[in-house]
């Protein structure tokens, strides 16, 4: 399994410790923050299974948009839950931490990757029982948080713990996609051109790849090559190509108005959809 949580909360706990206790008392009293990055740090081994009575629930990722990865830098990923509690359980921060995460694999217990949250959560109380959470997932495509295989749906899901060591990991509360950033050019030609020749257009269809930190061509890929007249605001759709085996692209018209020429990518599951900046062709 492939945890990033694994290093960033390990470096994460030296900060956190001295937010909560004084050096002195840290050995003897760790606070929750503590136990968070703790069992951050531990996710690797870590199971659903807990002492910690608390469930979560409503949980929100990234405000219901796909998170969209490029290859240096940092995504942040806002995160909504909620958490219910024991009327009982002592939820101040020297005892108390939660944060989100995410994973990619049929469950939390069989990911091949998990992503959890630097630092815990910030909560406030609905009720005796209830606390509203927010939090931030942070996706670091430069340090290899990411494989191209993960690109795709990864299940959400939230971590509590306490000072006293009790904690909870749960998964199965709701899904996200996870993409590959998408690239997208066009360069039309010649211009200007008289009404009635050929126009040619060329572009290259690219994406990120998370393995080693650069934009590849995306092969065989349906696009579209749209146009739009000077002074409308509507692109229309002419034909559809395929992108080549480097990403490249070719797409030919006739030439009838001044106007806008770009190729449009519909998307996939893996990777967004992307429209080349339209290029203004000048007819006579």
């Amino acid at each position: 399994m492939h945890i990033r949580a694994t290093v960033a909360a390990v470096a994460g706990a030296l900060a956190l410790s001295a937010l909560a206790v004084p050096a002195a008392q840290a050995a003897d009293a760790p606070s929750g923050k503590q136990a968070f990055s703790s069992a951050a740090a531990d996710a690797g081994t870590a199971t659903t299974a807990s002492t910690l009575d608390v469930t979560f629930s409503n949980v929100k990722v990234n405000s219901g948009k796909n998170i969209v990865v490029g290859t240096t830098n940092v995504v942040s990923v806002p995160v909504t839950y909620t958490v219910t509690h024991a009327a009982d359980l002592d939820t101040g921060s020297d005892n108390f931490a939660t944060g989100p995460l995410i994973y990619h694999g049929s469950s939390i217990d069989t990911a091949d990757n998990l992503l959890i949250s630097d630092d815990p959560a910030t909560c406030t109380a609905a009720s005796s029982t209830v606390l509203n959470c927010k939090g931030v997932i942070s996706i670091r495509p430069a340090d290899g948080d990411l494989f191209n295989s993960d690109a795709g749906t990864w299940g959400a899901g939230a971590l509590a713990v306490t000072s006293d060591d009790a904690e909870k990991m749960q998964g199965g509360l709701g899904t996200t996609k996870v993409q590959r950033y998408s690239k997208l050019t066009v360069n039309a030609g010649p211009e200007p051109v008289y009404k009635g020749k050929t126009i040619t257009s060329t572009g290259k269809l690219s994406r990120a790849n998370w393995e080693d930190n650069a934009y590849h061509g995306y092969t065989n890929q349906p696009v579209k090559l749209q146009f739009r007249k000077a002074g409308t605001s509507t692109y229309t759709t002419l034909k559809t190509v395929y992108s080549d085996q480097y990403g490249n692209l070719k797409a030919t018209a006739t030439a009838q108005y001044d106007g806008y020429w770009r190729f449009s990518f519909a998307g996939t599951t893996t990777t967004p959809a992307v429209n080349a900046t339209g290029d203004y062709v000048d007819v006579k």
